[in-house]
């Protein structure tokens, strides 16, 4: 089962390199496995995987099965697991635009794309503790009770899925939007959905 849950991070850690995703060695994936976590490995770069990046972990960051050092970003990973029983994928990237809003200490809350508006709300902003850290893992996770995307404070973005497609595709489609705010600038600012527009975007979860 690990050899596959690898290959599937492989592959989508290449869809996110190919898209500008994760540049460099930046960034890391995660898939929940029973009481077990497929991490990458510290250093590694999404774009370029092999089954050999890949370690397993336990729910307190012990190192199970791998001959590398996991991501330092794995106690992340873990919170998120944690509060989100729905939540068994994890990608982190510091993807351009939404690590612009990041970098910027601006959380995305305009009420401009409906299926943004239903599928996530708004994106909100944790506040900065050093990489790695667990204290960033505590301010991240204030966030994932509620929201499935979180932008980093000068970091990046972290999203999950209940599986790794959706994962992935969360964090594509936030990315997009984040792209689409920035430029809507150049253009004099996106138009916003009206307080009556959004309820009736809300009443659609009903």
């Amino acid at each position: 089962m690990f050899e596959e849950i690898k290959d599937e991070i492989i592959k989508y850690g290449k869809i996110a390199g190919d898209r500008n995703l994760t540049p460099g060695i930046s960034g890391n994936i995660s898939v929940r496995c029973g009481d077990k976590i497929v991490i990458t490995s510290s250093g590694s770069a999404n774009s370029f995987l092999t089954r050999d990046d890949m370690c397993v972990i336990d729910f307190d960051g012990n190192l199970i099965d791998g001959t590398r050092k996991a991501s330092s970003e794995k106690f992340v990973h873990i919170e998120f697991y944690k509060k989100r029983s729905d939540i068994c994928a994890i990608c982190h990237f510091h993807s351009p635009y939404l690590t612009s809003f990041a970098s910027s200490g601006i959380s995305i809350s305009e009420k401009v794309l409906p299926e943004i508006v239903f599928m996530f709300d708004e994106i909100p902003l944790a506040s900065y503790a050093i990489p790695g850290s667990k204290l960033l893992a505590q301010e991240t996770a204030k966030y994932f009770d509620k929201y499935s995307v979180v932008l980093m404070q000068n970091h990046g973005a972290i999203a999950g899925g209940k599986d790794l497609k959706e994962a992935y595709l969360n964090i594509e489609l936030c990315e997009t939007y984040a792209q689409t705010l920035l430029l809507s600038k150049i253009l004099g600012g996106a138009k916003m959905l009206s307080e009556e527009q959004v309820k009736e975007i809300y009443s659609l979860k009903n």
